[in-house]
């Protein structure tokens, strides 16, 4: 996915707002299983996935546990390292060879000061990203498993083959035992 597309999806900006942006990206490309943000460190960058998949995981009592996966168009930023410029909690691993765009912190920082257009495109990048994570914590208190995972069947079925089942059923709040009971019943 172009970024110029991806800027646009999250709010459209001036092709002249949209020219400064892309002036200031920076295309990378990372193997699968490459770590992109750190458990401990800090990463205040923001990056934007053109092409690959990617899961947010913590690690507790031994096991990783997969809170968000990302594919094409999505944002990967540690907000606590982007916000308060502190470590952040979580790691960023890709989970296919994967190309990525890059903003620097300090560059989107001088974009917000100097071009409201771009500005705005951070608040409503902001708003999105809290919108999302209501989207999945609200789903993880009143739904059943079940029910999670055939929403996840019904927005995102691509999931199923690029994503081991462990880190699925870590992503629904679920055992992969209990994902495989899931998957046997829908069948």
């Amino acid at each position: 996915m172009d970024l110029r597309d991806i800027i646009n999806s999250i709010y459209p900006i001036s092709e002249k707002s949209m020219d400064r942006v892309l002036s200031c990206s920076l295309e990378l490309g990372r193997p699968k299983g490459h770590r992109l943000l750190e458990a401990g460190k800090i990463e205040s960058d923001i990056f934007f996935i053109k092409r690959g998949i990617v899961r947010a995981y913590v690690s507790h009592e031994g096991k990783d546990i997969t809170f968000w996966i990302g594919k094409e168009g999505a944002t990967i930023m540690s907000l606590k390292s982007y916000v308060k410029n502190e470590a952040e909690y979580e790691t960023i691993e890709l989970m296919e060879d994967s190309l990525l765009y890059c903003l620097k912190r300090s560059d989107l920082y001088r974009l917000f000061e100097e071009d409201i257009d771009i500005a705005n495109w951070g608040r409503k990048l902001a708003e999105l990203e809290f919108l999302r994570a209501e989207e999945k914590l609200i789903p993880l208190l009143f739904t059943t498993a079940s029910e999670r995972y055939r929403v996840l069947l019904e927005r995102t079925p691509d999931l199923l083959q690029r994503i081991p089942l462990e880190c699925l059923a870590s992503y629904l709040g679920i055992t992969p035992v209990s994902l495989s009971r899931i998957r046997a019943k829908l069948k």
